[in-house]
């Protein structure tokens, strides 16, 4: 009478790398939940190694390794998910012959573009060897399904999961955009303030140039660059920046309260309302140009507030303050210097200094430009 088995019944979860690379994640950790699972990860020789190589070779080594392993119970199942695990499964079954083999299908990795003819070709067969070894073969998607069938192979459905996969609420998230070079004028404090704050109500874009070298020493912008909701896009071309833009509800200006940034006017603003966006932005004085455009805030908690206000405004773009904005046009900004120009007897182009703007220029209200400079004064 063969004496009786002591050894507790586990399962194997060979992981065709790394258990973190594995892209069956999830479902490998929902299953290592149980103390019956061991996740055993690829071994000295690699897999893609192992099937390569000439049948007997592969056994030989598949054998030594798994005569090597040390696992804390008796394997029923041993779990492989790629054809070339299969030489070193063979050798698991050999050296525990009850062992059941579970074979699990994320893509028809024989037909992988990625692999020549020869490659191809043993892929091929190492699956169907081990499809037909398998007590049980589980699929991704039901064409895998019917592909094993058509073959003469039994196979079960079971797709995916993504648990692991942020899932932030989209509906009450607001999507910012910063759009521009950050460094030493950005108010990092704030940003962190409003950023911690909001947690996964907020995602703002980061596009343009990070000076890092000015703030790294910064807690506060260290702690930015921790955040999830933050994402840090670098320098983009106009039309990606625009593109990003209409992705957004809400352009931000967060630049520190100092006499240089409180008379400056940031073009960003403009560019954010040609595509119907407003820009949040501290209680700069230079800004006040631009008035329908911002949203002003003098402190952090009238950021967060606007913050929450603009969400959704990315599906609901202000047409009014675009066809502003899109009547802010070269030719006329430029009104002034052109009849400037013009009485001090320089050939202009015809129209410049009179119209408000070129045909371009949308606002119903368009009109003749008045003979006052931008801050409002005449100039004769």
């Amino acid at each position: 009478m063969a004496p009786p088995q002591t050894d507790p019944p586990i399962a194997l979860l060979l992981v065709p790398r790394t258990v973190d690379r594995f892209i069956l994640y999830d479902q490998g950790q929902d299953l290592l939940r149980a103390p019956g699972v061991v996740a055993l990860e690829a071994p000295r020789v690699p897999y893609g190694a192992l099937g390569r190589l000439p049948r007997w070779l592969g056994d030989t080594l598949a054998g030594t390794q798994a005569r090597r392993l040390r696992v804390p119970g008796r394997p029923v199942a041993a779990m492989i998910f790629h054809p070339f695990q299969w030489p070193f499964a063979r050798a698991v079954l050999a050296r525990w012959p009850d062992c059941q083999l579970w074979y699990g299908l994320f893509d028809r990795t024989p037909a992988a573009l990625d692999a020549g003819p020869r490659t191809r070709a043993r892929l091929e067969e190492l699956h169907a060897e081990a499809s037909e070894r398998a007590a049980l073969v589980f699929a991704v998607s039901q064409t895998l399904v019917d592909v094993e069938r058509a073959a003469g192979r039994e196979a079960i459905l079971m797709p995916s999961a993504a648990d692991s996969f942020p899932a932030p609420d989209p509906a009450a998230m607001t999507v910012a955009v910063c759009f521009g070079t950050n460094g030493r004028r950005t108010d990092w404090q704030l940003l962190r303030a409003a950023g911690e704050a909001l947690g996964d109500e907020l995602t703002v874009l980061f596009v343009g140039t990070l000076n890092e070298d000015e703030c790294r020493d910064d807690p506060d912008f260290q702690a930015c660059r921790a955040l999830p909701g933050f994402v840090w896009l670098g320098r983009r071309s106009d039309d990606e920046a625009a593109r990003l833009i209409a992705c957004a509800d809400v352009g931000l200006l967060p630049y520190r309260r100092d006499d240089f940034n409180d008379a400056g006017l940031p073009n960003r603003i403009l560019k954010a309302a040609r595509l119907g966006r407003r820009t949040i932005s501290a209680d700069y004085d230079g800004v006040r140009v631009w008035e329908r455009a911002i949203v002003r805030c003098r402190d952090a908690g009238e950021w967060i507030a606007a913050l929450r206000d603009a969400r959704g405004a990315r599906c609901r773009p202000d047409e009014e303050l675009r066809d502003w904005a899109l009547g802010q046009t070269g030719e006329r900004q430029d009104a002034p210097l052109w009849r400037r120009l013009a009485a001090l007897g320089v050939e202009v182009p015809p129209g410049a200094g009179g119209p408000a703007g070129p045909p371009q220029d949308r606002r119903p209200q368009g009109g003749l430009a008045e003979d006052v400079d931008a801050g409002g004064r005449d100039w004769r």
